[in-house]
């Protein structure tokens, strides 16, 4: 993915974050996550933090149906 691509997930969300609380993802300040589409109906999960009015992209990737499924759980 690109970018382009994670601008573009990150003002097509619809939904609030989730924070990630497994152990070995844990950061200070917190890890926060979300599912959206590109512009061109490509899925991806995101995975980041934020940094005053800063984001540090932890990581980004076609999420499998189980995240899929958690995170449509969760709203």
């Amino acid at each position: 993915m690109t970018p382009e691509e994670i601008e573009q997930c990150f003002a097509n969300r619809k939904t609030l974050y989730l924070i990630d609380n497994r152990e070995q993802h844990q950061s200070d300040p917190p890890t926060r996550w979300f599912i959206a589409e590109t512009d061109f109906g490509r899925k991806l999960k995101v995975a980041f933090i934020p940094r005053g009015k800063d984001i540090h992209i932890r990581s980004a990737y076609n999420p499998s149906a189980a995240d899929i499924a958690y995170y449509e759980s969760k709203h």
